[in-house]
């Protein structure tokens, strides 16, 4: 009786499990377990060989009707199968190959790295391919912009200290007397092979750092790296309607490409500063206005600071502090222009401060004027007080307090 994992165990898919499925659920486990992303992890080696191992044969269509009718023994009594040997003797080389033709990288391993690192790129940097060619890497820079310049849009121009190509060797890295030559150590592979017990471990070539070729002679400007860092002057066009967190990408503005590499994008990130005046709110624009007294009790009209300039608001009778009034329309437009927001006011009631002698009399007289009816809220409070201090009398009294 065999004492091999369940294929479908290992994978952790059911029975049922379609082609499509089994086949994600392998890409998972490969990823994780792949020696690439785990050198020198003997566990997780093995784990990765289990997971191919399962793989190919769930795979195969009449490999899986086997195993599903015989389970391991259909290839443990002489059946073997196509890809490995026998059972149990499956070794890392062949894990490589039938993981690279499963998803599209043939058959022959690794070579210089290249399947793996563009699978995994994003997590581990760009690729090189024989040669050292390289994209460059995308660059992210912080802009600090003014409310002004988020709502109507504006012109920077950005100066970075970038890495690009070496005008001296033009990118190869080599001085002009010389070329980049085979490297001796692992013979133009990128790769060498050591042993770490019973299994053999591929890793980049020290000697050329993966791309297969060295420089014998190398550029004295850029010192063999093929490139060096530059000031750049970018122009960059902000639109209206960006907010903080908007990124803006600027395709080829990024670090230059390594031997003559494609280079890589800058992505600008926006920062826009608090406005003394106006808040925002998406689309929307959000501003405080103290009013006067007398308007806020006798009506009429105050200007309102907007985007657009000042606008007339009436003010009903009566308008209490906090009210807020929509302005449609004067807000901000989106970066595509497609959509405009509102403006909020909210109002405020402003207390006088310095009038003179004859004002204060009107006001007294105003005052002295004014019934409780007309504050209908200080009465209601004055209500829910009396009500308190009725009850905490009534409760005084029933404890026997003096």
């Amino acid at each position: 009786m065999s004492t091999k994992h369940d294929c479908y165990d290992v994978l952790g898919v059911s029975k049922t499990a379609s082609e499509d499925q089994i086949k994600k659920a392998y890409r998972k486990l490969a990823m994780k377990y792949h020696p690439d992303r785990n050198p020198g992890d003997a566990a997780a080696e093995e784990k990765f060989k289990e997971a191919t191992e399962a793989y190919e044969i769930l795979s195969n269509a009449d490999l899986r009707q086997r195993y599903d009718q015989f389970g391991w023994d259909a290839f443990e009594r002489g059946g073997g199968r196509s890809g490995f040997g026998g059972a149990g003797h499956i070794d890392l080389e062949e894990a490589l190959r039938a993981f690279a033709s499963a998803f599209g990288g043939g058959g022959g391993g690794f070579g210089g790295g290249s399947f793996f690192e563009g699978l995994f790129g994003a997590m581990g940097g760009s690729p090189r391919d024989r040669g050292g060619r390289a994209r460059g890497a995308d660059l992210r820079y912080d802009l600090e912009i003014d409310f002004e310049e988020a709502a109507f849009g504006s012109r920077r121009e950005l100066s970075l200290q970038i890495v690009e190509d070496c005008e001296t060797c033009k990118g190869t890295g080599a001085d002009g007397k010389s070329k980049p030559e085979t490297c001796p150590k692992c013979g133009g592979r990128g790769m060498v092979v050591s042993s770490n017990g019973f299994f053999q471990v591929r890793q980049p070539c020290p000697h050329c750092g993966g791309t297969g070729e060295f420089i014998r002679h190398p550029c004295r400007a850029c010192r063999g790296e093929g490139r060096v860092k530059m000031p750049r002057k970018i122009s960059l066009a902000i639109p209206a309607g960006v907010d903080t967190g908007s990124r803006m990408r600027l395709t080829g503005k990024g670090e230059g490409g390594a031997r003559g590499g494609p280079p890589g994008d800058l992505f600008v990130v926006l920062h826009v500063r608090p406005h003394e005046l106006f808040a925002r709110q998406g689309q929307d624009i959000h501003t405080d206005i103290p009013i006067p007294f007398h308007i806020a009790a006798l009506g009429g009209e105050v200007q309102v600071p907007t985007l657009r300039g000042d606008i007339p608001l009436k003010i009903p009778a009566g308008t209490q502090p906090g009210r807020t009034f929509t302005l449609r329309g004067l807000g901000l437009s989106d970066v595509r222009g497609h959509a405009v927001g509102d403006h909020q006011v909210t109002v405020s009631i402003e207390v006088p401060a310095g009038l003179s002698r004859g004002a204060g009399d009107l006001l007294a007289a105003f005052g002295a004027a004014v019934k409780e009816s007309n504050h209908p809220r200080l009465a209601a409070i004055r209500k829910k007080a009396a009500e308190f201090y009725e009850r905490k009398q009534a409760m005084e009294t029933a404890r026997g307090d003096s």
